[in-house]
């Protein structure tokens, strides 16, 4: 999800950046140029699969070619170095029922969120790959758009989904089932019972009235969804959150826990009043463990809603906490120039591992 080589944003507010990193490590604060720029590790090539579809990019021709032989379009954003994209070719292009999968049912064309190709969409406007990325609020890589017929999206997923999730979703798009259902309602009979035993955290408010936590407080919310049993959620409690720093930047926000599934009822931020489950499925979560933070005016801000280490999992959140989403919108600009920061400061950044450098 970050993998390029490091840049800056001119929108990126580095001088509201510096300041909060050296409050949390003030013993780096006075040591200024003399500290020797950390490492960086953790970026890995990928390369797309041969037999996904050589495209002239002009995606009405691209949708109605896959229909007339009864496919849809997988368009897959990449970047170079992301170690998420280079997991998806080896554990699910590759993975023979996967793979077999999508050359029956689907076109897969591959777009570099920072490329420079020509881009003609659905509709006829002209982009370049890194425009029509930035169009379509392309986050994280890799994030997958699955057209229909009608060069509409059937289906968007936003980062890495392992394998189990990843068939969910191919069989989901491929019967056509956007038609009858969404992908959250879809896949939340599928994610848990609505009881069950969840993994607690001690920084976890025991609150159901959302609007109220937020009006009391200055800090932003995070929402936990998650699901008994869930294998990803055990990771995220078990590595990322135990990670100091990670818990560190975790303190600083307002954070609940809920069984996505469950019958519960609570206050939405926005004041309404219903299930746990029928807000999950208004948010369109499809995926657990996903956290959804929220502003001091109860705004959705960002979300984490596929698999994800550590760095990225700090980024968001200080991404949240530094409100850095007001000037620059580009996520991957953000944690570009966060890592480019935490190495000047000193530490040694793993974009692909789940212990920090620095606590």
């Amino acid at each position: 999800m970050i993998y390029r080589k490091l840049t800056t944003s001119p929108r990126f507010n580095h001088k509201l950046f510096v300041l909060v990193f050296m409050l949390m490590y003030p013993w780096n604060a006075s040591l200024g140029s003399e500290v020797e720029p950390g490492k960086y590790y953790g970026a890995i090539p990928s390369e797309k699969p041969e037999w996904f579809k050589e495209s002239f990019l002009e995606f009405e021709d691209d949708v109605a070619e896959a229909a007339a032989a009864g496919r849809r379009v997988m368009l897959y954003f990449h970047q170079e170095g992301c170690p998420y994209c280079a997991l998806l070719v080896k554990e699910n292009f590759t993975d023979p029922e996967i793979k077999a999968h999508i050359i029956k049912h689907f076109d897969g064309i591959s777009l570099n969120m920072w490329g420079d190709r020509e881009v003609v969409s659905v509709g006829g406007q002209d982009f370049t790959e890194k425009t029509f990325a930035a169009a379509l609020k392309v986050q994280y890589t890799p994030t997958l758009l699955f057209l229909d017929e009608n060069g509409k999206v059937a289906l968007r997923l936003n980062g890495y989904y392992p394998p189990a999730d990843f068939r969910a979703a191919l069989d989901y798009v491929s019967q056509k089932l956007e038609r009858k259902l969404s992908f959250s309602q879809y896949r939340l009979d599928r994610l848990g019972a609505p009881s069950g035993k969840l993994i607690n955290e001690d920084f976890f408010l025991a609150q159901t009235d959302l609007a109220k936590t937020i009006s009391n407080s200055d800090r932003p919310l995070a929402v936990y969804f998650e699901s008994p049993d869930c294998e990803e959620c055990v990771t995220m409690h078990e590595r990322i959150l135990a990670d100091k720093a990670t818990r560190k930047l975790v303190l600083k926000a307002n954070n609940v826990q809920f069984n996505v599934a469950s019958e519960q009822m609570v206050t939405t931020p926005d004041g309404r009043q219903t299930s746990v489950r029928q807000w999950a499925q208004d948010l369109g979560i499809n995926y657990t463990p996903s956290l959804v933070f929220f502003d001091q005016q109860g705004k959705e801000v960002m979300r984490i809603g596929a698999f994800m280490k550590t760095f990225h999992f700090q980024s968001v959140y200080a991404y949240v906490l530094e409100k850095a989403y007001l000037e620059e919108p580009e996520f991957q600009r953000y944690i570009s120039a966060r890592a480019e920061h935490i190495r000047e400061a000193g530490f040694d950044t793993d974009i692909w591992g789940y212990d920090s450098f620095h606590d």
